[in-house]
């Protein structure tokens, strides 16, 4: 009982201690990137009209891997060879996303892809894969594992970096998943992905105020590209390794806008024939940029999208419970909100 109770402090002190230091940290991080000339200029498909430091995802960086380090010292589940392998891809990521804004986000398409592919490489050879259990065919899922991880890690990183097209948007859907994973994780019984989503969940939250529109800075790729990779390899350790092959349902819903929004994005372009660094870019076919041009403000959308995220965690998160009653519940719930935003949309146009 006491080790229980002292991890739940520990999970609280880590969402602190990361939010604490993203929030002190992020003015100064505006400061560098406007001094360093980490700056993003409005574009035809961007909505902010001036430009704006882009190098805030340091502040998110500093919030994540100094509370990190600090609960290292505190909890045995961080000395081990996944977490060094999750570390030392953290850098990885982190340093090419903080080169790319400091030149201005003109780093090849194809060097952020190999350098995502080194971070994959190594965390998948730290111990850290994903592994599907589903009878009769375990034995020949198990022989995709390698795969299936690289793909995960370097899909969902990218995920996040194209959602990354509105104020707070990027952050504040990252914080939502990141305290569903901590739920789905807390369930699975996985200290160390607990921590790694708590203190995830806090260096955005914390980042956010400023974030928010109207933005005072940027996150930029050293920021998207962070958090991605931290939702990634936090699943995998928490959820891939807790529950057969519900977990591929569970984390689909507890991240479903960047997975969707990606999926359509590499689809319409894919159709468009359109090159690689074309690819890993945002345009203005997102679901956001869809729900501006239908006339919302950018702050309806990002709420809007705020509340679906929420919607899909839930989902996940009781899935994850396998409580009949519960899942039955949440069922009718979601259709009776369908039919309101059906009679609502219908009356509106009317």
């Amino acid at each position: 009982m006491e080790l229980v109770e002292r991890d739940w402090i520990l999970y609280i002190a880590a969402f602190a201690c990361s939010f604490g230091i993203s929030l002190l940290a992020t003015p100064f991080a505006k400061r560098w990137g406007l001094k360093l000339n980490a700056v993003t200029y409005p574009r035809e498909r961007d909505m902010h009209k001036q430009p704006m430091s882009r190098l805030g995802g340091v502040a998110i960086i500093l919030g994540f891997m100094v509370t990190a380090g600090i609960m290292a010292i505190f909890m045995e589940y961080f000395r081990s060879r996944e977490f060094v392998g999750f570390a030392i891809g953290a850098l990885i990521i982190a340093t090419t996303g903080i080169v790319d804004d400091l030149l201005g986000g003109t780093l090849s398409a194809r060097v952020k892809l190999v350098t995502q592919l080194v971070c994959a490489l190594v965390v998948v050879y730290s111990g850290i894969r994903i592994e599907i259990v589903f009878w009769p065919v375990t034995a020949y899922l198990q022989g995709f594992s390698v795969p299936f991880t690289i793909f995960w890690i370097i899909g969902m990183t990218n995920a996040v970096n194209l959602i990354d097209g509105l104020d707070g948007l990027a952050a504040g859907v990252s914080a939502i998943g990141a305290m569903c994973l901590m739920a789905l994780c807390i369930i699975s019984g996985s200290p160390l992905a607990v921590v790694l989503s708590a203190t995830l969940a806090g260096s955005c939250l914390g980042f956010l105020p400023r974030n928010f529109n109207p933005a005072e800075v940027f996150m930029g790729d050293s920021g998207a590209l962070f958090l991605g990779y931290v939702l990634a390899v936090s699943s995998i350790i928490g959820v891939f390794k807790g529950y057969t092959l519900l977990a591929v349902l569970v984390v689909i819903f507890a991240m479903a806008l960047p997975i969707f929004d990606t999926l359509f994005a590499f689809t319409r372009r894919v159709v468009k024939g359109r090159s690689l660094k074309a690819w890993m870019e945002p345009d203005r076919g997102h679901l956001h940029h869809r729900l501006i041009d239908m006339g919302y403000s950018q702050k309806q959308v990002v709420v809007i999208l705020y509340g679906l995220s929420s919607i899909t965690a839930l989902i996940a998160i009781v899935i994850a419970s396998q409580e009949i009653l519960a899942i039955l519940v949440t069922a009718i719930f979601l259709l009776v909100l369908l039919m309101v935003i059906f009679v609502y949309r219908k009356r509106t146009r009317k």
